[in-house]
């Protein structure tokens, strides 16, 4: 006899929560703290390394810190290519038309408009950097290692365009998510109020009168006498 399937009663698969996109919330407000702490980094010292016209003079320290600072960035980056697509369906299924008129989010809601490329023109980055790497895979040890430290400098360097972009998009895209989740929670009843309000329709659709039972058997009433005529 075929054994049942286990049950999933007490873990919901996310097909069946239509909230489930939230878990990825927290990762994306990580990632868009560090590219805008890699940023910030860079901003702090990179005016040292160059002259009283922007030019830079100590280009070897220039640039290894400008590379420091793509790869910095773009780790968070592959955050938002593994966890905002499915974040930015549910934010666009939960948000309505008022929403992007007015109202605490809709700013946010308009700097999303661009979050689709900046993401497609990342991943197109990435898929990019996977080729590369499949095709180094026989290589020897040493080329491999010198080759990979160059592609990923390229791939950094040319990831940072949308890491910057995403410094700005990311976080309102995490602003946005979180109101949308909050009310969408304050707008569905508890746990307690549902099981009351079917409780409550459930006694009131199906009223049974249950006769009390009684304390001792009644006797039958005797018979009337009859009157002679």
């Amino acid at each position: 006899m075929p054994t049942p399937p286990a049950s999933h009663e007490t873990q919901p698969s996310a097909s069946t929560d239509p909230l489930a996109w939230r878990r990825h919330i927290p990762a994306l407000a990580t990632a868009a703290a560090g590219i805008r702490q890699a940023s910030d980094a860079w901003d702090a010292v990179s005016d040292s390394f160059c002259d009283h016209d922007g030019w830079p003079t100590y280009e070897e320290e220039y640039a290894d810190g400008k590379a420091k600072r793509d790869a910095e960035a773009w780790k968070h980056v592959e955050v938002y290519l593994a966890h905002a697509p499915e974040v930015l369906a549910g934010v666009r299924a939960a948000a309505n038309g008022a929403d992007y008129v007015e109202g605490p989010i809709s700013d946010d809601l308009r700097r999303l408009r661009g979050i689709d490329t900046t993401l497609k023109r990342a991943g197109q980055i990435q898929h990019e950097w996977d080729q590369v790497m499949a095709l180094m895979e026989g290589s020897q040890p040493g080329s491999l290692q010198l080759y990979e430290s160059q592609a990923k400098e390229i791939r950094n360097s040319e990831g940072w365009h949308y890491a910057d972009e995403l410094s700005f998009q990311g976080p309102a895209l995490v602003r946005a998510a979180d109101y949308l989740v909050n009310r969408m929670d304050s707008d569905q009843p508890s746990q307690t109020d549902r099981t009351q309000v079917a409780l409550a329709r459930s006694a009131s659709g199906n009223l049974v009168v249950v006769p009390a039972s009684p304390s001792a058997p009644v006797a039958p009433s005797p018979p009337v006498p009859r009157r002679s005529r």
